[in-house]
This record gives C-alpha cells, structure tokens and sequence, in this order.
C-alpha cells in the first residue's frame, strides 16, 4: 500500500524522519514541497495527492509538519489519508502536540511508532491503548531510566488487545468510580440570503466520550428519533450490524477519549440558523479606484433548536466570529 512515508518541516520543507517499506523512494520527490512551497500558506494551497516521476504522493498538513506517503500502485487514497490523519493524532496523544520541535525531540519514539502502525507499508494498529502498551509514551524519568539501565521504553511482550477481537481494549482496567461521558458536538453549514433567510442548510455531528469503566463494559446508546441520522462513520468498536438492524449504538469503549461516531442530520427542512446576518456592500467607483465598503449586522434569533422548533431549552450563543475571505490581489 504505501511504499514510504516522509515527515516534513512546514516551515523550512527539511525531512525530518523517512521511513521506507517497499523499495527506497528519493527523498527528491519531497522537493514539491520543498523551497517553492516552504511556507504555510502555501503547503495548504497544495492538492493532497500529486503525481511525482513514478509515484503518487498523498499528502496532509497539521500543525506546522507535513506527511507524505509515496504510493506505486492503485489504493484507496481517502484510506492513506485517514491513515495520516491518525497518525497526527497518535502523535497528539503522545506529546501533546506535532510540531517540528516536538517530532525533533521524539525522534526514536516517532520512529517505532510508525514500525508498529504499519507492517510491509500496511496500517495494522491504529489504536493508542494498544500503542501505549507496546511503547510507552517517553517521560523525563523514563529518559533517565532509560539512560541509566539501557533499555529501551518499547515492551518486549504483545499486550493483551493484539491477539483479542478487542484490540482497543486494554485488559485488567480498574477504577474506583466507574463512569462515562459524552459529548455531542453538531456544526451547522447554511447560505442565507441578502434578507436573512436560509436558502440551504447542513448539520454534521460527532459524538465523543471519554470512559472511565472497570473490566470489559458492554454499553448501548438509543437515539429518540434514529431516522434523523444519516452517513454514519463509527469507531471499530461499535457493532456496526448491530445499529443496522436496530438503529442503536452498542459497542466495548476503548479506555480514556475517543471519537464513538460521526453522522449527517436529515433536516426534514432549513435548520434554523440561531443568528440573523445582514450584509450591505457599497462600492465606490470613484475615477476606477474599486474601493468599497462592507457592513455587516450579527444578530441573535429567539430559537430553542437547530432542527426542533418547539424544543423548550434556550440556546446559548458563545463565541461568534465573523470572517471575509478575499482573493489574494484584494
């Protein structure tokens, strides 16, 4: 599947790791997004996937690094792009963040990481719990350990998940308090014309937890009105034929945070947008100079629910922006 990853400096374009499965790919090809396309702007203005002489590049940028994968042959590219994204994240939960410095001081942990993420260029553990029991995210006293004895913080022994049908399950979890919890966080896309109406409207959702459960929980979350939700996308976790046949969510939670769903909202009509927007554009052509002026009125709309008019909690509006892209000669 992927022939060589390259992880690159977002600022300067130095590869900072490489890591090659089937056959050495040139580290060459990483001059696309070399001294041309050093800065960040310009690494976001780039297509994620670009034909190099003999390879395909699949490319993402995240907090100042970029991934590259280098592919030979046909595969499925949103697959290699997932893929980097849960890299970047596994980074994340590791060092608490993925920029070059952070990848610089973490070098030897980076590396096994990818070794045990895929095996002959093919993901094969995705999941943090079974990565932190196999190699141990690095600490200061784990550093002096580590000097002091010699030995590495990679575990000689598989945990338990590898050789489970439950990978992302750790063994032998306790708690004290046993508890649970979840957040759903929806996003609402609408165009509203000149006059504040909704022309048209889409609603996205995630639902993310955080677990705190002793032993091997078997849980599952019903939904008030399950044909609201469409285009669902489900942590490994979830008994997928399970919500097929009965449009609940049962699953084993791995331990700590995860992302348990994502899913579309059929809109039965426009979601009603909780703020009025009220643009005016005046231009002044005064001798050909193209100035102009832009006013906008933000207001709050007396609404309980994005989807459910007559639902009787108020909702709170918190931190509103407001941005005007504008082409780059403006």
């Amino acid at each position: 599947m992927i022939n060589s990853l390259f992880l690159v400096s977002g600022a300067s374009g130095e590869v900072l790791i490489e890591r090659h499965w089937r056959g050495t790919t040139p580290r060459t090809v990483c001059g696309y997004f070399g001294a041309g396309t050093a800065k960040r702007d310009q690494y976001l203005a780039l297509q994620p996937i670009t034909l190099a002489s003999k390879y395909y590049l699949i490319s993402i940028c995240r907090d100042d690094i970029c991934l590259i994968a280098s592919i030979a042959k046909d595969v499925a590219p949103l697959l290699v792009v997932e893929f980097l994204h849960r890299a970047v994240d596994i980074f994340i939960d590791y060092f608490g963040s993925a920029n070059e410095a952070v990848i610089k001081d973490n070098f030897s942990t980076v590396y096994h990481l990818l070794e045990e993420m895929l095996d002959d260029g093919n993901p094969l553990t995705t999941e943090p719990n079974a990565l932190k029991a196999m190699i141990r995210p690095s600490t200061v006293i784990g550093r002096l350990q580590a000097v002091a004895t010699g030995k590495s913080n990679v575990s000689d022994v598989l945990p338990d998940g590898t050789i489970s049908s439950m990978p992302w399950r750790e063994s032998g979890v306790k708690y004290a308090q046993n508890d649970i919890y979840l957040d759903i966080i929806e996003e609402i896309d609408a165009i509203v014309d000149r006059s504040g109406q909704v022309v048209c409207s889409e609603v996205t959702g995630a639902i993310t937890a955080n677990s705190r459960l002793s032993g091997i929980p078997d849980l599952c979350l019903s939904f008030v009105d399950p044909e609201l939700i469409s285009d669902c996308s489900f942590h490994p976790c979830v008994r997928y034929s399970k919500f097929e046949r009965d449009r609940v969510v049962s699953f084993v939670p791995p331990d700590g945070l995860f992302e348990l769903m994502r899913y579309r909202v059929n809109t039965r009509k426009n979601a009603c947008a909780p703020i009025s927007i009220s643009p005016t554009v005046v231009m002044f052509d005064e001798h050909n100079a193209g100035h102009g002026r832009i006013q906008v009125l933000i207001g709050v709309k007396q609404t309980s629910s994005l989807v459910i008019p007559d639902a009787t909690a108020a909702m709170v509006i918190e931190d509103v922006s407001l941005s005007i892209p504008f082409p780059k000669c403006v």
